[in-house]
């Protein structure tokens, strides 16, 4: 599954993703309010992690008008203590739930899972292109009848081939979606993920076009 994140302070943010990530959840991060509500509208997430203060559109802002335009994502409320008046405003606008900084990463990620088993977002997730399908609950992927478990890296720069089938990805694409912008990325990261990959099941299972990025082949609309 995936989560967006919408938080403008650099910290929260960093800790936010690692502990998601901890827990097996991918993060998209986006830092001001006008970016985020794009990312809503025009992303499939399963969780929003919404901050009320944002630079250019704030939280309430943005919950309001996606409510209004029927969009129905599960959005979970962050705000600092002097924001609670917010609050109320927010959870009637339609927000799930809220949490105030300071917080536990503990409890959020309970309350987090509560959302999703609410929503009916934590069900078994398995992603295909036709001939490579990827679990990601179990992190278990198959390929022309080899199945193998996959670290954190490996699904997700697989996933990030199987959910775009027959295009190519650059390195900063994979590398963005890999890190969410956080970390420093060493230069080969991903010519080492897709090393792994190929050496676990076949080096077919990712093609590479030289000189642009790397792709998987959409065999769903491959004629046999």
């Amino acid at each position: 599954m995936t989560i967006l994140l919408v938080e403008d302070d650099p910290m929260v943010g960093t800790s936010l993703i690692r502990a998601l990530n901890d827990a097996g959840m991918m993060v998209d991060w986006i830092k001001d309010g006008a970016q985020g509500e794009v990312a809503i509208v025009s992303g499939s997430y399963s969780l929003v992690l919404l901050d009320l203060g944002l630079p250019l559109k704030s939280g309430l802002e943005v919950l309001k008008s996606i409510r209004e335009a029927g969009n129905k994502t599960p959005v979970f409320i962050i705000t600092a203590r002097e924001k609670i008046d917010d609050l109320e405003s927010g959870l009637d606008m339609g927000g799930d739930d809220y949490i105030i900084k300071p917080f536990s990463l503990k409890v959020l990620l309970a309350r987090i899972h509560r959302i999703l088993r609410r929503h009916g977002k934590e069900k078994v997730s398995v992603l295909s292109n036709g001939e490579i399908a990827i679990n990601l609950m179990s992190y278990k992927a198959s390929y022309r009848g080899i199945t193998q478990l996959l670290t954190f890296k490996e699904l997700a720069l697989l996933q990030a081939l199987i959910e775009h089938p027959g295009l190519i990805l650059s390195r900063t694409q994979l590398e963005t979606h890999l890190y969410s912008g956080i970390q420093l990325v060493d230069s080969n990261v991903v010519e080492v993920l897709i090393h792994a990959l190929r050496k676990k099941f076949d080096p077919q299972i990712i093609r590479n076009v030289r000189g642009i990025g790397w792709m998987v082949v959409n065999h769903t609309l491959c004629s046999h």
